[in-house]
């Protein structure tokens, strides 16, 4: 069980480091404007070296912001959770912590997850068109590797979980 929630706790931890510096970047799409390089993340564009604030309320960036944040909420919410079940702290007993925590990295996996089909969506679809030379950049490629990480701590989780379920009910009372 231990185990279980070792390497949950160690995927939790790289999967939240990674969401926020997905998040926080400005470099998840990268491409020509007039000759010059230029990338964009969520908050800033850049053109050359100078950078701007997206001032433009676009539904699909406020939306993938938005999943993001929730996302990078869960994550830190389920490391608080794996932690305490590590340490055995006392608790509820309906309440199990190890499957607290893969719940909480199951829901940060699907914000993630729709935080990302919307931006590739979008950016395939409307920007892709709009800007010949173009791909996606390491910060959106982050992003995938911290829904991969997020995914497995929830399942490391839950392993733990059925492990403690499996000793809890075998126990003679």
């Amino acid at each position: 069980m231990y185990s279980f929630m070792g390497g949950g706790l160690f995927c939790a931890w790289v999967g939240t480091i990674l969401l926020v510096v997905s998040t926080a970047t400005d470099h998840w799409m990268q491409y020509r404007l007039s000759g010059s390089l230029a990338h964009q993340g969520l908050w800033r564009y850049c053109l050359g070296s100078k950078c701007y604030l997206q001032t433009d309320s676009i539904a699909y960036w406020n939306a993938t912001r938005a999943f993001m944040i929730l996302s990078s909420l869960c994550a830190t919410s389920g490391i608080i959770m794996g932690i305490l079940a590590l340490a055995q702290q006392p608790s509820f007993a309906r309440l199990s912590r190890p499957f607290s925590a893969g719940i909480m990295f199951f829901a940060s996996t699907f914000f993630v997850l729709l935080a990302l089909a919307m931006y590739t969506g979008v950016t395939v679809s409307f920007l892709g068109r709009r800007f010949g030379d173009w791909r996606f950049s390491w910060s959106y490629i982050v992003g995938w590797v911290a829904l991969l990480m997020t995914f497995f701590a929830g399942i490391f989780y839950m392993c733990a979980y059925r492990m403690h379920e499996c000793r809890r009910l075998s126990t003679p009372r």
